[in-house]
């Protein structure tokens, strides 16, 4: 009220302020490299509401632009901000040598990242002149319904193509290069030899992304750039007790990163970890995935993003095994896909999380899970399900605004015996939580008991100061449907 209580003159008036209505939001920032074609400039991060606002800042074919094209293919209305790291120091060069051309010529099919790239072959050419064909393909190539453009920049010398990661740095290592089978035959079948002359070399740094989030929030980060000292800012980044979980920040947040390598090495390196800030999806090396890993890591997050934000209509809890992902395809080698239940359960119970195939081959979500192991050297699985970490998101920040809307700038009193404006008292706070507990019923569960169990006292030491215990019990994903099937010859 700022209505002051010792006026004289007459006047009829009103005061307005709001009385509180809550709405949650969730972004999904994704990290990666742009190129010098784009506008956004390195460190910095930017909203990206769709395809032309990508290419405009990060520059056509690069990361950024096609992590951004995958996520919004895996969440149309998602909220994305894209954050652009500073490329590293030498570009992957390749090297696809074209051999003797089939007299008959035909069609010549080259897949490049899971983008298929195809020219037709006159009779009679030669190889010099498919190898110019084939630069001028890949430098042109855009996929229309996708909006997709290639990860290289391409030349030719004689029947030699080189092709240029667009980035500089390791992370190029990553792209598939494949001459398929494909129905009528394929003119490339047997006579390209690859080569790689250059590997990238350098990891960047996410340190100075991080840093210019300032202190907005940013839920779902996903960072696909998975070195030791590139997670470690990113840990400490989310931390609770400087990071953006502390008390003094509450703005939340959880890292996504993905992990390419030999199953041994994927499980030594998950048992390694501890925290509950991060998520790591796992790929095996080999196999034949044909996007790379910094996709399937936008898309799996993107995928999510939409329910990670569902609190008010319970979304945020539900089990997510079977969401397909959309632009990612199955590893070519069938051995390495994720299919049976074994290796599925190894990995959750090692940290790592989990997507598996369907029979028509495209690619779903098992579980996603973070790497919490222990609590205070004790075993705990309290912050495991990324579900979690959502309600915990969620749920604190209602309690934050309602809390807000019913005692800021308020005084506290042990009682309030004329109904004061300006005085608010433990039971008045302890009933907003009670109520505010009530109202998030896909959230969490057991209020008569968080009730029972709830404590708001004012502080001995200190008069101005509330001290709170709030015991919150969510709700939980149907992960297991564990039935005995009781057979009969004839019901008795």
């Amino acid at each position: 009220m700022t209505i002051p209580a010792n006026i004289v003159a007459p006047i009829f008036a009103f005061d307005v302020r709001s009385a509180g209505q809550f709405e949650n939001e969730t972004r999904l920032l994704l990290l990666g490299h742009a190129s010098s074609a784009g506008s956004l400039a390195a460190g910095a991060i930017a909203p990206c509401n769709n395809w032309r606002d990508a290419r405009s800042l990060c520059g056509a074919g690069s990361m950024l632009e096609s992590m951004y094209l995958i996520a919004r293919a895996n969440a149309p209305a998602q909220e994305i901000w894209i954050g652009h790291v500073a490329e590293a120091t030498t570009a992957e060069i390749r090297t696809i040598t074209v051999g003797a051309i089939p007299a008959a010529g035909g069609q010549g099919v080259i897949d490049i990242s899971g983008e298929r790239v195809a020219i037709d072959i006159a009779a009679g050419a030669s190889s010099a002149s498919v190898a110019t064909a084939l630069a001028a393909a890949i430098n042109s190539y855009f996929n229309r319904l996708t909006n997709m453009s290639l990860p290289y920049t391409a030349t030719s010398n004689a029947a030699v193509v080189s092709i240029t990661a667009r980035h500089k740095g390791t992370y190029a290592a990553g792209h598939d290069i494949d001459v398929p089978v494909i129905e009528g035959g394929n003119a490339f079948a047997g006579i390209l030899t690859f080569a790689t002359p250059t590997a990238g070399a350098g990891v960047p740094n996410i340190g100075n992304v991080l840093a210019a989030t300032g202190d907005q929030p940013y839920d779902m980060i996903a960072c696909p750039f998975s070195d030791a000292t590139n997670l470690g800012l990113l840990e400490t980044y989310l931390n609770e007790t400087s990071g953006r979980w502390a008390f003094s920040k509450q703005v939340y947040g959880h890292g996504f990163t993905v992990k390419t390598d030999t199953t041994l090495n994927l499980t030594t390196y998950s048992l390694a970890k501890d925290t509950w800030h991060m998520t790591t999806i796992p790929r095996f090396a080999s196999g034949g995935f044909a996007q790379p890993d910094y996709l399937w890591l936008a898309a799996m997050v993107a995928r999510i993003a939409p329910w990670f934000g569902g609190g008010a209509n319970g979304d945020v809890s539900r089990n997510q095994t079977g969401l397909i992902l959309e632009g990612i395809t199955a590893p070519r080698d069938r051995t390495y896909w994720m299919t049976d239940y074994a290796t599925r359960d190894a990995f959750l119970k090692a940290g790592l999380s989990t997507w598996n195939v369907r029979t028509d081959g495209r690619v779903t979500i098992d579980k996603i899970i973070t790497h919490h192991q222990t609590t205070s050297d004790v075993p705990d699985t309290t912050f495991r399900d990324i579900q979690k970490i959502g309600q915990m998101t969620y749920a604190l920040r209602k309690f934050r605004a309602e809390l807000a809307y019913e005692h800021s700038n308020k005084a506290i009193a042990d009682d309030n015996p004329s109904n004061l404006d300006a005085i608010t008292t433990p039971k008045d706070i302890r009933n907003t939580l009670y109520h505010t507990y009530l109202s998030m019923p896909g959230v969490l569960e057991g209020g008569g008991t968080a009730l029972a169990n709830m404590s708001v006292v004012r502080d001995i030491d200190n008069p101005n100061r509330v001290n709170v215990v709030l015991p919150l019990d969510f709700v939980n994903p149907l992960d297991i449907f564990a039935g005995l099937a009781k057979i009969y010859s004839q019901f008795r």
